[in-house]
């Protein structure tokens, strides 16, 4: 299967956009600079991980509130405790290429 790709610009600094491909959602977020992809889907209850808010580095979850580092995807804070997928994202010129959907 191809990688995703999209526009770098389309994702400003503290923003994310979801992305999907062969049935994965994907949340790709721009923290200061640096773009990461996490699996759109809370490893607590199955909620929209793009649907919450991302501040810094953490994504939290709209439904019960947990956190996740989307850096390396580890739970940050009840209620989840089990790690969110991450999948590399490459800039290549001004395109975001997400491996591994």
């Amino acid at each position: 299967m191809s990688p995703v790709a999209l526009k770098a610009a389309d994702i400003p600094p503290g923003t994310m956009k979801l992305v999907e491909q062969g049935g994965v959602r994907v949340a790709v977020c721009n923290v200061e600079g640096t773009y990461y992809a996490v699996e759109d889907v809370c490893t607590h209850d199955d909620g929209p991980l793009g649907e919450g808010s991302l501040r810094g580095a953490e994504l939290e979850c709209p439904r019960h509130g947990a956190r996740f580092d989307v850096k390396s995807g580890a739970a940050l804070r009840m209620p989840a405790v089990v790690p969110v997928r991450t999948f590399p994202v490459k800039v290549v010129g001004v395109d975001l290429v997400v491996e591994g959907l």
